[in-house]
């Protein structure tokens, strides 16, 4: 009776596992792009991309949601978070038991900065319980460009994955569908140096490494052996070695646009080198790299004679929109090109990516998700802020300077104001100001809409005047088009108190050094239309020029790398990775001033 049944069944089974197949293979056909891949490297990368899909589609149905009534969702992930730490020894000094809202907190509770935090986050390390949060934390994460810092928990990673990482992508998915092929992504990361902590507790950066996202790696061109190369130099090599292995390259991705920038400055300058080694099929024997790694990644090379040819070609004519000719099917650049990785942005849109779209998918710092961007296809840079992520709060940039200024809450900020933002986070952080100025853009449905405008701390200010680095970018990209010939390549700013008998006047002022490329020298007189840019742009800047009690702007032209090698030295003088580095466009260490100095050229 059941034979039948068994045999009738096992053939609908049969039918139905082939249909799956048939199905998955006509999917996949179209999304090789001319690949020849392992079956189980696509089959991973394929699922990955589904998953991603699935759970951005559910997380985004959820913001929507979330959007619809910002107020009682900010303060339910404020009483979340301070719930869960209520019996450590913070949460009984603030009495967190007893906060039943967003208005008591606010009232008990006071803005804060890093040094507020500091000795509970050393006794953390120390490997003391229940100080700050109730759970041992995940990593100390260390802040960009400083030695402070913060802790990081799993539920925080995962949020920021969840709420951040996959909304983004299936934005980019809906927005580019090409980027549904099985192409893989150039991403230029690099394995960040890890320490411990008395207790053990990993130090380091907080951004995903290879170990954390291993089963992504079937979307990299990158192989696995190539992240246990502990040096940028070697590491980057590898990674422009494999992506121009690559014909079918579908995407460039790294965290900022300086990476991208300073990747393509070295693809300039060791080409032949890197082609030379596509047509042999072995990694330069002058890399000093590990003999273990090394092997294999020989392994993975075989001599590709036609390739290194084409490649060859195209690096002869120059690289004006390299990219596209390297890789005919690229579809995108992922990376942050706002704030002050904008430069690079432009450097690289009008350059090297010249054609291709730029999208960043998330506004994220060490503290946490902030925003995420749902319009990939807009050249601005603009993120709806993430409410289940952090509990915000907003101070009127009227009011900066203030110790503990009055704060607005997500459902009262208004449309075109800036404010800088304070947050309250799972990991131990209540009204913590970041230093970011953002500017609401605008609502969707009731949650604002922000752009990143300038960080506080790189204000320029010799007499009070509090000069944003928008403002004197802004000014120093119109002064520079009064400068035949020119082009910017990078700057940096440094008051004049810092400079000693250096400053050339008695008068406070901004020395300015700039790398410019298609000229040499400047006149006086061109130097001093950045002055007359910025006083154009600054109302405030003209006024104290204009009663003379800040002196004309010292504009001093540096050598051509000089970044690049600025870039290369406060990484070395810094617990910084490469991979969160920003530029500084204030300098305020004599040790960068001095570097800086050495390289002016006029």
């Amino acid at each position: 009776m059941w034979l039948p049944l068994l045999v009738v069944g096992a053939s609908l089974l049969g039918s139905g596992v082939a249909l799956l197949l048939l199905l998955w293979k006509k999917d996949v056909s179209w999304r090789l792009k001319g690949q020849k891949r392992p079956l189980g490297s696509l089959l991973s990368h394929y699922l990955a991309l589904r998953v991603v899909g699935w759970l951005g589609r559910r997380e985004r149905q959820r913001l929507e949601k979330d959007t619809l009534d910002i107020k009682r969702v900010q303060e339910e992930t404020l009483l979340k978070h301070i719930r869960k730490n209520q019996n450590t020894e913070y949460g009984q000094l603030y009495r967190f038991a007893e906060i039943k809202n967003a208005e008591m907190f606010q009232q008990r509770h006071p803005l804060t900065r890093y040094d507020h935090y500091s000795e509970f986050i050393r006794r953390v390390a120390r490997g003391e319980e229940n100080v700050l949060i109730a759970e041992r934390p995940s990593i100390l994460a260390v802040t960009s460009g400083s030695s402070s810092m913060l802790l990081s928990t799993r539920a925080t990673d995962t949020e920021f994955f969840m709420q951040g990482i996959a909304v983004g992508l299936h934005a980019m998915l809906n927005t580019f569908p090409e980027t549904q092929s099985l192409q893989k992504t150039a991403k230029l990361f690099y394995t960040p140096t890890w320490q411990q902590s008395e207790a053990g507790i990993p130090i380091g950066i907080n951004s995903s490494t290879h170990n954390i996202s291993r089963h992504m790696l079937n979307l990299y061109s990158t192989p696995a052996p190539a992240f246990q190369i502990p040096t940028e130099p070697e590491t980057l090599y590898i990674h422009l070695l494999f992506a121009l292995k690559d014909p079918t390259l579908g995407t460039l991705e790294a965290n900022f646009a300086s990476i991208i920038y300073y990747a393509f400055d070295v693809l300039r300058e060791r080409w032949q080198e890197l082609v030379e080694d596509i047509r042999q099929g072995r990694v330069n024997p002058q890399l000093g790299i590990a003999a273990d790694v090394r092997e294999k990644l020989d392994s993975l090379l075989r001599p590709d004679p036609w390739r290194a040819a084409e490649l060859g070609a195209q690096f002869e004519k120059g690289f004006q929109g390299i990219a596209r000719r390297l890789w005919p099917d690229l579809n995108l650049v992922i990376t942050v090109d706002s704030g002050s990785n904008s430069l690079y942005g432009d450097l690289l849109k009008g350059h090297c990516c010249q054609g291709l779209p730029f999208y960043s998918p998330v506004y994220a710092a060490t503290e946490g998700l902030i925003g995420v961007n749902l319009w990939p296809g807009s050249p601005e840079r603009h993120y709806l802020l993430c409410p289940r992520s952090m509990f915000c709060e907003f101070i009127p940039v009227g009011s900066l300077e203030e110790l503990q200024p009055q704060t607005l809450l997500m459902h009262q900020v208004k449309e075109g104001e800036c404010y800088e933002l304070a947050v309250s986070n799972a990991a131990g952080l209540c009204r913590y100001r970041i230093g970011d100025v953002v500017k609401v853009i605008g609502f969707h449905n009731q949650c604002p809409i922000v752009e990143f405008r300038y960080r506080h701390g790189q204000m320029l200010s010799v007499r009070g005047e509090k000069t944003s680095e928008e403002v004197f970018y802004q000014a120093l990209q119109r002064a520079v088009k009064l400068w035949p010939g020119a082009e910017l390549i990078d700057y940096c700013c440094v008051e004049s108190g810092l400079l000693g008998h250096f400053s050339g006047g008695s008068d406070p002022h901004y020395e300015v050094f700039v790398e410019l490329k298609g000229v040499r020298n400047l006149s006086e007189d061109q130097r001093y239309k950045l002055d007359r840019c910025l006083q154009e742009d600054s109302a405030v800047y003209k006024s104290f020029r204009l009663k003379g009690s800040i002196g004309p702007m010292r504009v001093q032209l540096v050598g051509g790398g000089a970044f690049r090698e600025l870039h290369s030295h406060m990484l070395a003088s810094s617990s910084s990775s490469p991979n969160t580095f920003k530029m500084h466009r204030v300098l305020r260490r004599n040790e960068f001033v001095q570097f800086i100095q050495g390289k002016i050229v006029s």
